[in-house]
């Protein structure tokens, strides 16, 4: 039977975070909250006798974008209309880049398990989005004050061989745009958009399929599933004797199917051209200089500086970088006064728990860095232990009120006093000889049950360390005398 491999690349549509459009002076919003066609002028609506002009900060950020992908910043580039109608394209064309892009020939290394992989980034160029379609009824209504909204299109090479390749690619080129500050990465708002382009062959063969493109997908979860299923989608096709047909495909998240909506566009279908109202734009070695100067530290670099600073696992560090916001709460909790291991421990553990729990990004929590650390000192004071800390912690993550506060109100301070903890350790002794017997008669193992008869009556207030200790020695004391 022969076995099939994926082949994948990506186009991924990134809103970039301008303060106007890519093409006017009007201001870019949040489309989904706005009234609607509010931001809005004779350039981005098309009317007669507007000419463009070229946003400075667009291309600043679609350079540090080329740069952070290790792509060639070209000197010389050129906009291009590229002619189709729909409704939300006010022009009948779209203000974009075809010959000429501002950057090619780049890379971006993943991680899948424990293996590496380069994929490799053929272009990435500036246009301008459009508006925005609402279906009521038998009608439809536009909105444009999405449109000329910069986007910044970054196309992969087919280098993807796998939905988890697909799903690493996807997660690190969007913390690398968030690190950047030119995307905030909230793909529930739609300012990062993926297209999925997808053929098979049989494993080992080097040529490239027919392939597929499933548009529209806003969040990574829909790009995985949509990826799967239309690779085995064409398997199934291929091995009952069928052809994979070139064609745009949809998917549909309440089925979890992709469906074919109209057949593939090739690029002379665009009818592109070089846009007359632009002059090409020249992008000096100096100006790519100085973007290059300006780049922060992004997601690989903070890695590995986790690791050699801080002595984190390569496993923490990644799951910290991951998130720019995980990893700016990490570092400030690491400033007032945290130690490294214990708050990667707190931040990727409970707190990562309660997060997922309340469906809740760490930018929503109610937990401050600092406040994290003043539990955990607690905990290290030996004024509460791990388990009551959780519960605290839960506290905090409801309310928003410190640890030590918490602590002394519920009164769920932790049980040090020696002299307390001998009197319950002998009266457990005294009220369980048969378990003593065992102990002396070699069952130590049965340790952890004397310490878990005093944890019980004090409701896990204890001092288990200690606790722990003075049964040890006292049923050491009592098996030498």
């Amino acid at each position: 039977m022969i076995e099939y491999e994926p082949v994948i690349g990506l186009e991924v549509h990134a809103e970039l975070l301008t303060r106007s459009k890519m093409f006017c002076s009007c201001a870019v919003v949040d489309s989904t909250e706005a009234e609607p066609n509010r931001y809005v002028c004779p350039v981005c609506t098309a009317q007669p006798g507007v000419l463009p002009v070229i946003n400075r900060q667009a291309v600043e950020y679609a350079m540090m974008v080329g740069l952070a992908l290790n792509c060639t910043i070209n000197e010389f580039n050129q906009f291009a209309r590229k002619s189709y109608f729909y409704p939300d394209l006010p022009k009948g064309y779209q203000i974009s880049q075809y010959e000429h892009p501002l950057a090619s020939n780049g890379w971006l290394e993943i991680e899948v398990g424990d293996s590496t992989r380069r994929i490799g980034i053929r272009r990435a160029h500036l246009e301008e989005d459009t508006g925005k379609l609402f279906h009521v009824g038998d009608h439809s209504l536009v909105d444009l004050n999405r449109a000329g909204v910069p986007l910044l299109e970054i196309v992969s090479e087919p280098d993807m061989r796998s939905v988890e390749e697909v799903e690493a690619y996807a997660r690190k080129l969007r913390a690398i745009l968030v690190y950047l500050g030119v995307n905030h990465g909230d793909m529930s708002k739609g300012v990062l958009r993926f297209e999925a382009n997808i053929s098979i062959r049989p494993r080992g063969s080097e040529e490239l399929n027919t392939r597929t493109e499933i548009k529209n997908l806003n969040s990574i979860r829909s790009l995985v599933r949509a990826t799967r299923y239309e690779i085995q989608r064409q398997i199934e096709v291929v091995e009952s004797g069928g052809q994979v047909v070139q064609q745009t495909m949809g998917f549909d998240e309440d089925t979890g199917r992709t469906q074919a909506q109209r057949g593939k566009e090739q690029a002379h279908d665009y009818r592109y051209f070089p846009e007359p109202d632009l002059p090409p734009l020249h992008i000096s070695r100096e100006w790519v200089a100085e973007i290059g100067e300006r780049l922060p530290e992004l997601p690989d670099a903070r890695r590995e500086r986790f690791i050699q600073e801080f002595g984190l696992s390569l496993q923490d560090a990644v799951v910290l970088v991951a998130d720019k916001a995980v990893a700016d709460y990490y570092e400030a909790a690491l400033a007032a006064g945290g130690d490294p291991k214990i708050v990667a421990n707190w931040v990727t553990g409970e707190l990562f728990r309660l997060m997922n729990t309340a469906g809740l990004e760490i930018g929503g929590i109610r937990v401050a860095p600092e406040a994290l650390v003043e539990l955990i000192a607690l905990v290290e004071a030996g004024k509460i232990n791990n388990n009551t800390a959780k519960e605290v912690l839960e506290i905090m993550f409801e309310t928003g009120r410190g640890a030590e506060e918490i602590v002394e109100e519920r009164g769920l301070a932790q049980i040090s006093d020696s002299s307390a903890l001998e009197v319950l350790v002998e009266r457990v002794i005294a009220e369980n000889p048969q378990q003593v017997q065992k102990y002396l008669g070699g069952k130590e193992g049965l340790l952890g049950w004397f310490v878990g008869q005093v944890m019980r009556e004090t409701k896990g207030q204890a001092n288990a360390q200690m606790v722990n200790e003075m049964f040890r020695k006292r049923l050491e004391a009592l098996r030498e005398g």
